[in-house]
């Protein structure tokens, strides 16, 4: 290299504030979507802020001044707030229903940690705490009184099927998965031909036969409670819609993946374990967390069917007639639950992918 010879520098990068400009007001087109977008915030914003904080009603000690024409009524939430949370659950045995859900979180939080993904441990944590959950929702024992699960209501009665709903149909969706795959036609048939009448239902219709036809199908000692029926179908859904994903992600990888597990001696099961599933499940994670976030919002349809979850709840809480003019309000607040929960989810799905990107 001649000392003449220089390395032509990097082209700078413009600057956070520049990509900005370009991208609101590069065109014609950018420049009049952003002025009309700068014009609808100044439209609804300031009006929506007055209605929210400003005129906002938050004492219950003034609720009766809670109207329509002056701004929101969150008083409702503070006089309401036991029956959205906890439903139909003893107003003495409250404390249980939180503790429960709290335990519920607290579960899945540590099973989100990746010190806690093995087998073993996941299977050890989450059989002790639906122990501890059952235990202080139903009560019955260690001087619990008992609470039969028609009277759950609220949070923690949607915490409770969605996770079983998951914990259930997960599993479930990987046997279903491999046994559309099995080189055996009748049970690669079956399961197709259960997976696809499955998915050709809507939910609605599955709960509803779960939860009202089912029982006269059965004998009495098989029907059991209305609520684990419910529970066991929408995990048979969720299972099947599952496993079209785990499918999917079986497809993507490399023919030759498979063949060179068999080449080292590793049997079916191992090489399923150890070489197939966790590639699957690195190409289906987007469409996994994406249904579990589905499936989330999904626990408010057994609302239909009877069950007093977080949305019907919400429901009692402006039916009385002091309370009727506030339905935005409770309904903000519900939406307020899912949110978290949705987002969380939906972060936790985002370092997923980041941390499965970059192998760490």
């Amino acid at each position: 290299m001649n000392a003449d010879d220089t390395v032509p520098a990097p082209p700078l990068r413009p600057s956070r504030l520049r990509r900005l400009q370009e991208a609101l007001l590069g065109t014609w087109a950018d420049r009049i979507i952003t002025l009309a977008c700068i014009a609808f915030a100044i439209a609804v914003v300031p009006p929506l802020i007055e209605w929210a904080f400003i005129n906002a009603v938050w004492s219950v000690d003034d609720a009766e001044q809670c109207t329509p024409e002056r701004g929101a009524c969150w008083a409702v939430v503070q006089a309401r707030f036991r029956l959205i949370l906890f439903g139909l659950y003893p107003y003495d045995e409250h404390w249980r229903s939180a503790l429960a859900s709290g335990t519920i979180v607290l579960v899945t939080v540590i099973s989100c940690m990746p010190r806690a993904w093995t087998g073993r441990r996941l299977a050890i944590l989450w059989a002790s705490g639906f122990v501890v959950f059952y235990l202080l929702m139903r009560g019955g024992a260690a001087g619990l009184t008992a609470v039969t699960p028609d009277r759950w209501g609220g949070l923690a009665l949607t915490l409770f099927i969605f996770s079983a709903v998951v914990l259930i149909g997960f599993p479930l969706s990987i046997v279903l998965a491999l046994a559309r795959r099995s080189k055996l036609p009748v049970i690669a048939r079956l399961a197709a031909f259960a997976i696809d009448l499955t998915r050709s239902f809507p939910l609605l219709t599955i709960l509803f036969a779960a939860a009202v036809i089912l029982p006269f199908a059965l004998p009495d000692w098989l029907q059991g409670d209305k609520l684990y029926r419910v529970v066991l179908a929408f995990a048979f859904f969720f299972a099947c819609y599952q496993a079209e994903i785990v499918r999917g992600g079986l497809q993507a990888i490399a023919a030759g993946q498979e063949e060179a597990a068999k080449s080292l001696g590793l049997s079916y099961p191992q090489t399923m374990a150890l070489v197939m599933l966790p590639q699957a499940f690195r190409n289906a994670l987007p469409a996994t967390i994406n249904q579990i976030v589905i499936t989330f919002k999904e626990t408010s349809v057994v609302v239909i069917i009877g069950f007093f979850e977080v949305m019907a709840s919400g429901n009692a809480a402006f039916g009385s007639g002091e309370w009727t003019h506030a339905y935005v309000e409770v309904y903000v607040f519900v939406a307020l639950i899912y949110f978290v929960f949705v987002f969380s989810l939906s972060k936790y799905g985002a370092y997923l992918e980041r941390r499965m990107s970059t192998g760490l």
